[in-house]
């Protein structure tokens, strides 16, 4: 078994991209403790925002699963960057924000939601079950469908 969260993700077919710089008067991660909190994460391939407009409008839920899952392995950049890249840090996943844009009468947060927490559970087992929130809203930064903002619970160093 690998060591490394990109060595994880790339035995599940994915790629880590580096982490997002925040894009504005934020920083991507706080660590506290062994609390790591990591700010919103947006669906982009490539470095470029991806799957753009709402569920129940331009973006079908299949795509809304797979944005998700963009924001996702945002989040595990985000954690790989904050601590060496190492899977053996993380004790937890303790809390996934799940942010969808999409229509009033779309309904289906949770199960957009999904394509981020079960790639959670893929890479880090049990250890990526977690509590989870997912609403739905009117829009997201530079038009994406899905933003993810999470708290990890990290082994001491």
């Amino acid at each position: 078994m690998t060591r490394t969260i990109s060595g994880r993700v790339a035995e599940l077919g994915y790629a880590l991209e580096a982490a997002a710089a925040p894009a504005a008067n934020y920083v991507p991660y706080v660590l506290e403790g062994n609390l790591l909190t990591i700010s919103g994460q947006i669906s982009r391939q490539g470095g470029k925002p991806r799957y753009l407009g709402q569920l129940g409008n331009q973006v079908s839920d299949a795509d809304g699963v797979e944005a998700a899952k963009l924001s996702g392995l945002g989040i595990l950049a985000q954690i790989a960057a904050a601590t060496g890249d190492r899977l053996d840090r993380v004790a937890r996943v303790v809390r996934l924000g799940v942010f969808v844009a999409s229509t009033p009468d779309f309904n289906r947060q949770s199960a957009i939601a999904n394509g981020a927490s079960d790639l959670m559970v893929d890479v880090f087992g049990d250890a990526g079950r977690h509590a989870r929130s997912a609403v739905g809203v009117a829009s997201l930064p530079q038009g994406v469908s899905v933003e993810i903002e999470a708290v990890i619970a990290l082994t001491p160093a």
